[in-house]
């Protein structure tokens, strides 16, 4: 897939900026507010002064008036770690599945690099892949299109193995991002309630094609596991593809009470969605971007 958005569409999307729905301490400046006392723009409280502190932080007029010695404290602005998970196991092989989830992510790193966050991109299948950090600064967006392009989708999925990881890595605090279609065999439930006690604001997009909603036929079809390779033969019958089509809407609908149980951002991306609605006005809907 060649992936490169127009001029016009990255110029749309340098307006937006990821929103998390908590405050996370960095260490440079960029578009947010953290819960961190220190030196910035937007002032917070004052402190007594004590002996070692930047005299240059004292509110002399505060000491005209109270005749006592304050420091002034700021809300510092600082970046926000953005983590992206891209499920890259097999049964998101599908390539129209596969290229939105990457378009996708490509759309949310150059947001994200475009204020100067620290963007983070972490394939997965049964384990964490190769992880890659593009830098800093929109114009890394292309190493992130090389590294998008370059991802295969094979393997089986294992998200409690992926965040069992990735909570062993000690990441500082930030946005996780997931995008996947959810389809493990153990659940989607053990791993996402992993990355969920890591202290991460996390995002849920889920991706889903024509294909997983609708088996597509009827009559004697051999059905074959895209993970796991292993084959069956079943007479799909009428009434046998709307129990299909209601197991998979049920496993959607699970995935979004429990994204709202736990408090966790969650969008639907449907492989044949258009992109940019997704991420203009999807996304924004979803309150993730503003």
């Amino acid at each position: 897939m060649a992936l490169r958005f127009e001029d016009d569409f990255l110029k749309k999307l340098e307006y937006l900026h990821v929103v998390s729905k908590r405050a996370f301490a960095g260490q440079s400046g960029a578009d947010r507010l953290a819960k961190k006392r220190g030196r910035g723009l937007e002032f917070a409280d004052h402190r007594g002064y004590s002996a070692g502190d930047d005299f240059r932080h004292i509110d002399w007029k505060a000491y005209q008036r109270l005749n006592r010695l304050l420091l002034r404290l700021f809300d510092e602005e600082q970046d926000l770690p953005i983590y992206l998970f891209i499920d890259a196991s097999k049964s998101m092989s599908e390539p129209a599945k596969f290229d939105q989830a990457r378009r996708i992510a490509a759309a949310l790193c150059y947001i994200g690099l475009a204020h100067l966050d620290r963007v983070l991109i972490l394939p997965f299948g049964g384990r964490l892949g190769n992880e890659s950090s593009p830098g800093r600064g929109k114009g890394r967006i292309f190493r992130v299109f090389e590294s998008l392009e370059g991802m295969d989708a094979s393997g089986p999925t294992d998200l409690r193995e992926t965040f069992k990881q990735f909570a062993t890595r000690g990441r500082r605090q930030g946005l996780a991002v997931v995008i996947s279609d959810f389809l493990d065999p153990q659940g989607f439930e053990p791993g996402l309630k992993i990355l969920c006690s890591t202290g991460h604001d996390v995002f849920v997009v889920h991706v889903a094609s024509q294909s997983d909603r609708d088996p597509g036929a009827l009559g004697e079809v051999r059905f074959v596991d895209a993970e796991t390779g292993e084959q069956r033969d079943i007479e799909v019958t009428p009434s046998l593809a709307k129990a299909y089509g209601r197991a998979w809407l049920k496993h959607a609908e699970d995935l979004e009470t429990f994204c709202g149980r736990y408090n966790l951002g969650y969008v639907r991306a449907d492989a044949e969605a258009p992109f940019e609605q997704i991420v203009l006005h999807t996304f924004r809907k979803g309150r993730f971007l503003a």
